[in-house]
């Protein structure tokens, strides 16, 4: 089984160096055959003349062995002419070895732009996200407080805006003293007003007798309302209001313009019970009476 060699790797400088070489020694070869063949007839004493008048340079580039051009005779004739190139290649490596080093230093210093780059990006997209939710933020709490004026505008608006749950008569007699069906009235409306807030309790007072008479007359029926309201029921004396009207005749609610007042012809005590919707919509209602 034969055996197959494969020929070493050059590198290129090593390459480049036996192609130079090669393009010296073929010109020298071929010189040396072309003396060799040709005839001696020359005598001696011109070839000597001839020596005789070629420069030193000549003199040393033709010497050898055999006394004609030899390049294999003298190492030091190819090293002359080798290290000019050994010196141009060595000249090219450095370049070469120059240039990498700046390329390595130029993506060096574009890999670390890119970083920085991309790290104020990052930190721009932060700030503008952080951004965003302090907007959305203080959207919402715009939107609350928004929210929370219209509320305030609304109880605000509300706060005298009073409307009417019950109503009713109380009579007396001409003293002016409550009878037990008038006290039984005034305990029903009491016990609807327990624990409740937001109401008014209107008193309008009505008796016979023009002038003075009547009204001082209607005056002390209200005070007698009043009074048993507020120590037999504990009725706050300021949700209480009350008016002497005498003998103001009584308009009847939906009557015509063209309807007749009703004269007054005895001693009573309309009760009226306001509620206001807004003080009173964490409780309940006073029931009617």
């Amino acid at each position: 089984m034969t055996k197959q060699f494969s020929a070493p790797k050059l590198s290129p400088r090593q390459c480049a160096v036996v192609l130079l070489a090669s393009a010296f020694v073929v010109p020298a070869v071929a010189l040396q055959a072309q003396t060799s063949t040709q005839p001696q007839s020359a005598p001696p004493a011109a070839a000597a003349q001839s020596t005789s008048s070629a420069s030193p340079t000549a003199n040393t580039d033709k010497e050898g062995f055999w006394g004609h051009v030899n390049p294999f005779a003298r190492k030091k004739w190819v090293k002359k002419r080798l290290d000019p190139i050994n010196d141009r290649l060595t000249e090219l490596d450095q370049v070469n070895a120059k240039n990498a080093t700046d390329i390595k230093d130029v993506d060096a210093r574009a890999q670390a732009g890119i970083q920085h780059a991309q790290s104020t990006a990052d930190a721009a997209n932060q700030a503008a996200t952080a951004a965003g939710t302090q907007a959305q933020g203080a959207s919402t709490v715009a939107q609350g407080a928004s929210g929370h004026v219209d509320t305030i505008n609304t109880t605000v608006n509300g706060l005298d805006q009073y409307h009417q749950i019950s109503d009713v008569d109380v009579p007396f007699r001409g003293n002016g003293i409550l009878s037990k069906d008038a006290k039984a009235q005034l305990d029903t409306l009491a016990t609807s007003l327990a624990g409740h807030k937001g109401y008014i309790v209107e008193i309008e007072a009505r008796a016979p007798g023009a002038g003075a008479v009547g009204i001082q007359s209607s005056q002390r029926l209200a005070e007698s309302v009043e009074r048993y309201l507020v120590t037999e029921h504990q009725v706050p004396v300021y949700r209480m209001h009350f008016v002497a009207l005498g003998n103001a005749p009584i308009v009847e609610p939906g009557a015509d313009a063209d309807t007749k007042p009703a004269r007054v012809r005895k001693g009573s005590v309309h009760i009226r019970l306001m509620e206001n919707s807004l003080a009173a919509q964490d409780s309940t209602s006073p029931h009617g009476m």
